[in-house]
């Protein structure tokens, strides 16, 4: 029974109260022996219109769009919601400490990069022991490697530059082409809102100029002077006005490049493989435009090189006078087009180098000058293939397992002889190789340690789960052998993301170990959304097909059930993957054990409406525009917000951050206050919002490390393991 405080101050919470301290005292007001009493917001009324019909969202309060602080009332609520969580999973506490230990156990934590070529000097990171950041260098050498007796210079400390913050997040990096002046961004809220600053390398000074409000892109013209960056838009922190600054000069006296009016565009700046020219990308989900600016002339103003088509996506770089586009222009799966130096603004001038292919998407490509590397994806695996110029002796890069990710890495010098690429796989340690582009020899540079790592006690296959209308959806799966039966009774983690096109690749997660060391499976969906399987796999998880994403992951579920590979099923996801965790929930919610949402996109009908809202007006090509009927139909239909209904749910965690600029922190808190006011079981609903984080969560590499385990021990306290 609740001691009389607690249940006259949710009561009072429950009448409308004001939340300020009330609600914050509400969590640990509890008898020792008694479970934490929720929080339990105030309803407010507050209609959302549309043209379509209106709804009542009664907890629309706990939006505040100030930048800076919120009001103190929301800060109330959520501080409650922590301490709520904190009490719920007290008991969990010497576990969370004890998996804390087990992840950075098997963290190498003087680590280092393997160095990267780029005109004169190869670039590392170098973590010290102990360090959140780590210290950028640079040592001078040919493409053959560093010169061993020139010294190791360092061009960013950023565990300097952290210090004293409670969050930091270095953006864009970028070197001059006479190698003496450094730009880059910071984030140190964690809202992608980017201060620009400048130093000089040789002398270590840096400048007093600080640009705010910018974005990550950067690039040198090729007078040392210049500099491209983007300005945000103040009010949804996208793509803004492209500036040039030129060095030493006053930031008010920046150059307007160029506006873009259509807002669902993003833009970005860099430089072509031939560093001849700077590029100006004006990129969507649905068209892609590309203007360019004379490296040596960067007072021109840019001309469109590659126009914008209607439902066509090209991608163009330039090297030694000609152009190479990558195209779905009569090729769904992409294909490889060259241009030459007057011709890349006309099609119909183009030649085919290589063919599109309906089992294959060609994802990517690297220029080099001795040849052209491609990045295919077969049969969910992204693999590579290396074609020379001269059209002999292409081949393919061999791989070494079933199920795999191979994908280019940094090629920043075309000048480089050798391909730099990294291997995955849910066994195998991120492995960086460098192929050279004429034998086809593999060198690895480095195997990402995992600490205490026995690779012989796991194993890994590609499954493949029949769907409810007949597709097949692969699923990657690893357990250890010696703790793992499939009987029928493990539990397991199932992951999940089928969004924009992004592909979900196996690859091997040090954290997870944790779980299968315990007897946990470990699997991905890969479901309809993503383009494991080409870009007919992602069309048909988006807009009016976007139910078949929710469809997959739980025929997926209910397939590992049924063929004995889980007893209890878990699921997590977040962002768009958050949406899927959400669907679930609503929809086949009691098939899991325990569900867990990072930084979740719930509220899909609210903000797709709201063009104030960072991300939305980009996003209608991918869930639809909700002014349309149709759209605005099929949304609601399967928006977590507004399906939460008066039935069971699973045990959920949520996890958000309060300044994330792409899922904003009220859709988790006001899908928390209504689930928590509808449902019918007591099975626990948390919510732990980062007081200090957007949306990747805490940016230190030990601190993400608490995020992990709190996930963990949620799963593993629902499946009875206590050890």
């Amino acid at each position: 029974m609740k001691p009389f405080a607690v249940r006259r101050c949710i009561a009072a919470l429950a009448a409308g109260a004001t939340l300020t301290l009330t609600l914050s005292t509400c969590a640990t007001m509890t008898a020792p022996e008694a479970r934490p009493a929720a929080p339990v917001a105030p309803t407010q009324h507050h209609v959302v219109g549309s043209p379509h019909g209106d709804r009542i969202d009664e907890y629309y309060w706990l939006r505040d769009d100030d930048s800076q602080a919120k009001r103190p009332q929301i800060m109330d609520y959520l501080r409650a919601e922590n301490a709520y969580t904190e009490a719920m999973l007290a008991h969990t506490q010497p576990l969370q400490e004890r998996l804390v230990r087990e992840l950075r156990a098997r963290i190498k934590e003087d680590d280092a990069s393997v160095p990267v070529y780029d005109n004169g000097y190869w670039y590392s990171t170098r973590f010290e022991v102990g360090a959140e950041y780590p210290v950028h260098l640079r040592q001078r050498g040919g493409v053959d490697g560093p010169d061993a007796a020139a010294p190791l210079e360092v061009t960013l400390d950023l565990p300097a530059l952290a210090k004293g913050k409670p969050f930091f997040s270095l953006g864009g990096f970028a070197v001059s082409p006479d190698n003496q002046w450094l730009a880059w961004t910071e984030d140190t809220v964690g809202r992608r809102i980017n201060t620009l600053r400048i130093k000089n390398l040789a002398t270590g000074a840096v400048l007093p100029v600080r640009i705010e409000g910018v974005l990550e892109d950067l690039v040198w013209a090729a007078d040392n002077a210049t500099l491209f960056y983007i300005r945000q838009d103040p009010q949804t922190l996208q793509s803004g006005p492209v500036y040039r600054h030129v060095r030493g000069s006053d930031p008010a006296a920046d150059v307007l490049v160029y506006d873009e009016p259509d807002k669902t565009l993003f833009a970005s700046v860099g430089h072509t493989a031939s560093r001849e020219f700077i590029t100006l990308w004006l990129t969507g989900f649905t068209t892609t435009e590309l203007r360019v600016v004379p490296a040596h002339a960067p007072a021109q103003a840019p001309r469109v090189a590659l126009p914008r088509r209607p439902d066509v996506r090209s991608y163009a770089d330039h090297l030694a006078g000609r152009w190479i586009i990558r195209t779905n222009d009569g090729a769904r799966n992409f294909r490889l087009m060259q241009a030459g130096e007057a011709t890349l603004a006309d099609p119909a001038r183009w030649t085919e180098l290589v063919a599109h292919r309906e089992d294959a998407t060609l994802e990517d490509f690297a220029l080099f000058h001795r040849a052209l590397v491609l990045e295919e994806r077969v049969e969910a695996n992204s693999r590579l293939r290396v074609l020379p110029w001269d059209g002999k002796g292409g081949f393919s890069v061999a791989a070494d397992e079933t199920a795999f990710v191979m994908n280019l890495s940094a090629n920043r010098d075309p000048a480089l002889p050798r391909a730099r690429y990294v291997y995955d796989s849910m066994v195998t340690p991120q492995t960086t190789y460098d192929v050279d582009l004429v034998t086809g020899a593999r060198t690895v540079r480095k195997t990402q340690p995992v600490l205490g790592y026995e690779r012989s006690l796991y194993d890994s296959a590609r499954l493949w789960v029949p769907s409810r209308d007949g597709k097949r959806i692969p699923v990657s799966i690893m357990w250890r052998k010696d703790r793992f039966e499939r009987d029928g009774r493990a539990p397991l983690l199932l992951l999940g993301y089928g969004a924009y096109g992004y592909s979900y690749d196996p690859h091997l997660s040090s954290s997870a170990l944790s779980l299968l060391d315990r007897g946990f499976a470990y699997a991905i969906a890969h479901v309809r959304g993503g383009s494991e399987l080409g870009e007919g796999w992602y069309e048909a998880g988006k807009l009016e097909h976007k139910q078949n994403s929710f469809n997959d992951f739980v025929d997926v579920t209910r397939h590992l059930k049924s063929e004995r590979w889980a007893g209890k099923v878990f699921a997590s996801g977040g962002s768009a993957g958050g949406l899927l965790m959400g669907a679930i929930a609503n929809q086949a919610g009691m098939e899991y054990a325990g569900i867990s949402m990072w930084v979740p996109f719930l509220d899909v009908v609210t903000t797709m409406l709201d063009e104030t809202i960072p991300l939305t007006t980009n996003e209608w090509t991918q869930w639809g525009d909700p002014r349309e009927k149709a759209a605005y139909e099929r949304l609601l239909a399967y928006s977590p917000y507004d399906n939460i209904e008066r039935k069971p749910y699973p045990p959920i965690l949520m996890h958000s951050g309060l300044w994330d600029s792409q899922v904003q922190y009220f859709e988790p808190a006001k899908y928390v206050a209504r689930l928590r006011a509808r449902k019918t079981d007591a099975n626990p609903l948390l919510l732990h919002m980062d007081l200090e984080s957007g949306h990747g969560g805490k940016s230190g590499r030990f601190e993400q490390l608490r995020e992990q385990a709190r996930e963990y021990a949620f799963f593993l306290d629902l499946a009875g393991v206590r050890q």
